[in-house]
């Protein structure tokens, strides 16, 4: 079992997801090494990062015959307790090296990886952005491309990253989401409870992040 703050309390998760391995600079359940390696060029942010010991990893597995929208749920609220670990580092020396990876490992009774982490990180990051925490999401052995356009190692094992915006850079990895984009050119972490007006169940939380709009195509 594992806990996420949700609406500003610390509750348990329902156990959709198996906590693996818990918070490491070092982790064990997956190996990160090569990938993290092949990524460096990619991210001149990383090998700082690892550097000072500011890249975390915390590994959980869906549990068997788990339900898509309780997979969402969980996964939703490990990124809110990496996201709230995030949070208080930023401000300090170096916090724009800190980064904490949620893994994901396992496979659900009803969805992919790719379906089961769209809605927790599009809720996500229209919740923190606007207090400039950034979150992505990589898919295992999918192909992408970074901003100039070259091709990205393709990771052994789905994870959304969690780490401080770079305002002057991160906008343009939200052309399709203008208005998020705008807000995390300006983002500043004032100290708010982001779950404020928002209910804190996870079907009320996606009905919320159902209303935004949609992603524009380009």
């Amino acid at each position: 079992m594992i806990t996420g703050r949700i609406g500003g309390a610390s509750r348990p998760i329902a156990g959709a997801l198996r906590l693996i391995e818990a918070r490491t600079t070092h982790p064990t359940a997956v190996d990160v090494s090569a990938y993290v390696t092949a990524m460096e060029q990619h991210c001149p942010f990383l090998a700082p990062s690892i550097g000072r010991g500011m890249t975390g990893w915390t590994v959980y597995e869906i549990a068997l015959a788990s339900r898509r929208d309780a997979v969402e749920a969980d996964l939703f609220r490990a990124g809110v307790q990496a996201a709230e670990w995030v949070r208080p580092l930023t401000n300090r020396p170096h916090g724009a090296f800190v980064c904490e990876n949620v893994v994901l490992l396992g496979e659900a009774a009803d969805a992919g990886h790719r379906e089961l982490m769209a809605w927790p990180h599009w809720a996500l990051k229209h919740l923190y952005g606007p207090v400039g925490v950034m979150f992505g999401k990589f898919v295992r052995d999918t192909d992408e491309l970074d901003r100039f356009g070259q091709r990205i190692p393709p990771p052994p094992f789905s994870f959304l990253p969690v780490r401080a915006a770079v305002r002057a850079r991160d906008p343009r990895f939200l052309a399709d989401t203008p208005g998020l984009a705008a807000e995390l050119a300006v983002a500043s972490d004032d100290g708010r409870d982001v779950f404020e007006h928002i209910p804190d169940d996870w079907k009320a939380v996606r009905a919320w992040a159902s209303s935004l709009p949609a992603p524009e195509k380009p």
